[in-house]
């Protein structure tokens, strides 16, 4: 008797896998990518309907912008960049979820990762990190994907190997 590939059922919640899957083949579709507007000063974004009841987001960067340290809190995540480049800096360690204001990392928990055009990741929960378009002349664009949707992002300052809490965000405060 054959085998039938596993087909997820409309409930299943999506996997970090399926996020990265999402953003990779979304952020090659060149007619959604030129759809978003670009600013020259500041980061644009428009919302686009992810799988499985995840929250997506088509970003356009201009250059020499990012986000700053972060986190997504329990979400799951991925994104792929569509045109230009960015760099990931990350922290190769699971940060506590509550309690606590600042750290102090340990030696070699740095990481960095350069993600052209057609080029992804995937990220579980309480990933800390910042995104960044080095370019001094050209914009990027790329696909981020969270699941569960975003229940908040928590901004952090880092100094050396200091990581301190500045800032919980809600959905409501992004509206």
């Amino acid at each position: 008797m054959p085998q039938s590939a596993a087909v997820p059922t409309a409930t299943a919640a999506p996997t970090a896998a399926d996020l990265l899957d999402f953003v990779r083949r979304t952020a090659a579709d060149p007619e959604l990518v030129a759809s978003l507007p670009l600013d020259p000063e500041g980061r644009t974004w428009v919302r686009i309907e992810g799988p499985g009841g995840s929250e997506a987001w088509l970003i356009g960067w201009p250059p020499g912008t990012g986000t700053g340290w972060h986190d997504h809190a329990e979400s799951l995540g991925a994104f792929a960049t569509a045109s230009g480049e960015l760099k990931e800096n990350s922290l190769a360690v699971r940060l506590p979820a509550d309690g606590w204001k600042t750290l102090e990392l340990a030696e070699g928990l740095d990481r960095e990762r350069r993600v052209g055009p057609g080029k992804g990741r995937a990220f579980g929960q309480h990933h800390v990190h910042e995104v960044l378009n080095e370019s001094e002349t050209e914009h990027a664009v790329s696909v981020h994907a969270y699941y569960p949707p975003l229940p908040l992002l928590r901004r952090f300052s880092r100094s050396g190997a200091v990581l301190r809490l500045e800032q919980v965000e809600r959905p409501e405060d992004w509206q």
